[in-house]
């Protein structure tokens, strides 16, 4: 389990969804936009709903527990991408099937 780190505030993901949301969220930042960012709670710790404003003036820290980079599908990230533009915020998903042909490594 990987961690988002926010204003103080820590979230685990699993490294393949970390590394698709730090492709989305970099994005959106590195254009100067400030959105939601919201995830469901694992069962352990009450299975709620958390939502972060984030801003590109506060730091953001992505602590990845694997040394290897997952790779990148394509089709989750155009999915992140629709929602983090979209009234609702980025919210994650599901990671959605990809042809194995277009799946590839951050910089292959």
């Amino acid at each position: 389990m990987g961690k988002l780190i926010y204003d103080g505030i820590e979230v685990q993901f699993e490294d393949r969804a970390l590394v698709h949301l730090q492709i989305v969220i970099g994005s959106k930042l590195r254009r100067g936009e400030s959105f939601f960012l919201s995830w469901n709670d694992s069962p352990s710790i009450g299975a709620g709903r958390c939502s972060a404003w984030l801003h590109p003036g506060i730091p953001l820290f992505f602590k990845y527990h694997g040394g290897k980079t997952p790779s990148i599908n394509r089709a989750w990230v155009d999915a992140l991408t629709i929602a983090a533009n979209s009234g609702h915020g980025l919210l994650l998903s599901a990671e959605p099937p990809e042809p194995a042909a277009r799946r590839r490594t951050i910089g292959s």
